[in-house]
């Protein structure tokens, strides 16, 4: 007697898998709103542990140095060995990382925290997003929208819960959002299951490589252009994500609760853009909006500093 499901691990050839779709979206959520949750935290902590503002930048720089600098090393073993268990190894990391954060009783094991969270998001990405593409039966566009609602949502949603329960009932109230992680621990056994069902038990076809029509030189230095607009954007980003609390309330005299829904605000429409900006770069072409993404933002940044508080929200 087989036992039932807790989802629709399987699916006729060429039809998306929307269980499992919905299984990674989710998970996506809970991950990013985990990370988000950190920058929402900041206010809390430098009064904790009497921080100055480069320590909470050192913050920042151990959760993305671990996030970002492991996740493409992650991607290239899992490209070659994938596997489909470390999904949930990852959510664990990210869980412990929670719990480290919750009893912290110094700065080194905040630091310890921080890069336990950006370890299991450097897990979480490359094969979750492998994942989606897998479930998504050839809508490869409609699978990484339903991916990346998941995740800008979270990233989004962090600031108001940390306002709403961190602020009120202290830094140990975070270890509450490990039930979160716990359930997404859970969904995401279910989806390692399915993936080895379908990609390694199955076996994953190999595919030829496909060969670029521009020569090596050319490609090389486009590469190398989108990693400098991209190290600049998400310079810029983290920067003012850190920050932008302080700001409220040092230039303003907000208080923590009401800085942290004026940042949900600003993460809200970073994930709002992020969404609208594939539809867009279809119809008018990716160059035009990878562009205007980048410089867009500067004007705006230079007047920031000499805007009011309506004006700073909406820039």
């Amino acid at each position: 007697m087989t036992k039932p499901s807790a989802l629709p691990l399987q699916g006729r050839h060429n039809e998306a898998a929307f269980g499992i779709l919905g299984a990674i979206s989710t998970s996506h959520f809970i991950n990013d709103m985990m990370q988000s949750l950190i920058l929402a935290m900041y206010p809390l902590l430098k009064g904790s542990f009497h921080l100055s503002f480069g320590q909470i930048g050192l913050i920042t720089l151990t959760y993305q140095l671990t996030a970002s600098l492991l996740q493409p090393l992650i991607g290239l073993y899992t490209d070659k060995k994938p596997q489909p268990y470390s999904l949930p190894f990852g959510m664990a990391a990210t869980l412990l990382g929670l719990l480290l954060l919750a009893y912290a009783p110094s700065y080194e094991i905040v630091l310890l925290a921080a890069a336990c969270v950006g370890t299991g998001s450097a897990i979480f990405h490359p094969e979750s997003s492998r994942i989606a593409r897998l479930a998504s039966g050839g809508r490869h566009g409609l699978a990484q929208s339903v991916f990346q609602v998941g995740g800008n949502t979270g990233s989004a949603v962090g600031p108001l819960v940390a306002a709403a329960v961190i602020v009120p009932f202290g830094q140990h109230s975070v270890a509450w959002f490990g039930l979160a992680a716990v359930l997404g621990i859970m969904l995401l056994v279910q989806v390692s299951r399915w993936y080895a069902t379908h990609h390694i038990a199955g076996g994953a076809r190999s595919r030829p490589p496909v060969e670029s029509p521009y020569p090596r030189r050319v490609v090389l230095g486009a590469v190398a252009v989108l990693l400098v607009l991209i190290f600049s954007k998400y310079f810029y980003i983290a920067g003012l994500s850190s920050f932008y609390t302080f700001y409220l309330i040092e230039k303003f005299g907000l208080s923590v609760q009401s800085a942290q829904v004026h940042l949900f605000a600003f993460l809200f429409a970073s994930a709002a853009g992020t969404i609208l900006g594939g539809p867009i770069g279809d119809r008018v072409g990716r160059k035009p909006v990878i562009w205007a993404s980048i410089l867009g933002v500067a004007p705006f940044a230079l007047i920031l500093p000499h805007a009011d508080l309506f004006w700073t929200t909406v820039l």
